[in-house]
C-alpha cells in the first residue's frame, strides 16, 4: 500500500465530506431514533458500497479516458449541479 496516497485520500475525503448533508443526515438520524450505533453502522456501510462504486468506475475511466479528462469532467459536473441549485432546479 502507497502511504502517501492513502493519507492524500484520507484528508481530501475527510475535508470534502465535513458538514455536507450527509454528515446532516446522519445527526438528524441519530437524534430522532436515538440509535447512534444503529445510525453510524449504516452510514458506514453506505460510505463503502458509495466509495467501491467510486473507485470502480474512476480504475474503469483511467483506461480509456485521461485523468485530466476526468477531473475536467468532474469539475464541470459540480459547476453545472452547483448553478442547478442556485436556479432551484434541484
Amino acid at each position: 500500500m502507497n502511504l502517501k496516497v492513502f493519507i492524500a485520500t484520507f484528508w481530501a475525503i475527510f475535508i470534502a465530506e465535513l458538514a455536507d448533508k450527509t454528515q446532516l443526515v446522519g445527526m438528524s438520524m441519530a437524534a430522532r431514533t436515538g440509535k447512534p450505533i444503529s445510525v453510524w453502522l449504516g452510514s458506514v456501510s453506505a460510505y463503502i458500497v458509495v466509495t467501491i462504486i467510486s473507485v470502480l468506475i474512476g480504475t474503469l475511466l483511467s483506461k480509456y479516458i485521461k485523468p485530466e479528462i476526468i477531473r475536467y469532467i468532474g469539475g464541470g459536473v459540480f459547476i453545472i449541479i452547483g448553478l442547478l441549485i442556485l436556479l432551484n432546479k434541484i
